[in-house]
């Protein structure tokens, strides 16, 4: 990935995915795939179970090669949450969220632990920093989940269907949580199938099927 440059005299897009095809064996799991979004917007992108929608994100990640495209990522950091949380089990709440800055971008301890501190209190789960994973609810979980992708101060935040394990008043939650972070100059992209979310929360809708872009809403 690369940084994006503004070749139009418009503010740049903190994302640009071009054209990417991706295969694994046989199978293309992405045919063409192409969209882009700027800070502030929150896309979701929706479809059925196999059409791809975990593994766009992925390849944003950088965590799945490219057959064909490109992706170009303005300030090239990036955060994720998975869908089911993928914290670090032997590690508290607190341990999961600074682990990151200071092992992969070399901050001091200190400071990390300090943003970290911040992170938890600003999502409502300070309270629990001492807790392991496992003494987690769903709910606390994803918001930990979320201030450890966040701990890098990323330009560009992914979710892998946030709402899976919430129920209605989380999900609100968890709404208006994410607007607030489009809000401070983010774009967020959310693959997601739950149509109720996508239609209170989302900037921008792109369908997926067959990893294939069918349709765009506003």
């Amino acid at each position: 990935m690369e940084g994006a440059d503004d070749v139009s005299g418009e503010r740049p897009a903190a994302l640009r995915v071009r054209d990417v095809h991706l295969r694994r064996g046989a199978r293309e799991i992405l045919r063409g795939v192409s969209f882009e979004t700027g800070p502030g917007e929150l896309v979701a992108i929706a479809g059925p179970s196999g059409s791809g929608k975990t593994t766009i994100l992925r390849a944003i990640a950088g965590l799945e090669p490219l057959e064909s495209g490109e992706i170009l990522v303005e300030g090239e950091r990036i955060g994720m949450v998975f869908q089911f949380h993928a914290l670090f089990e032997h590690l508290s709440a607190l341990d999961n969220v600074w682990l990151a800055p200071v092992h992969a971008h070399g901050q001091r301890k200190h400071d990390a632990q300090a943003r970290a501190r911040e992170l938890l209190r600003a999502f409502g789960v300070a309270h629990r920093e001492s807790a392991l994973p496992r003494e987690l609810s769903g709910g606390e979980a994803q918001r930990v989940a979320i201030a450890r992708a966040l701990a890098v101060d990323p330009h560009v935040l992914l979710l892998d269907e946030p709402t899976a394990s919430l129920d209605p008043d989380r999900r609100t939650e968890l709404g208006a949580l994410l607007t607030t972070l489009a809000r401070q100059g983010r774009a967020l992209v959310v693959a997601t199938h739950d149509e109720e979310f996508t239609r209170s929360f989302a900037t921008r809708t792109l369908r997926l099927v067959d990893g294939m872009l069918v349709d765009t809403q506003p």
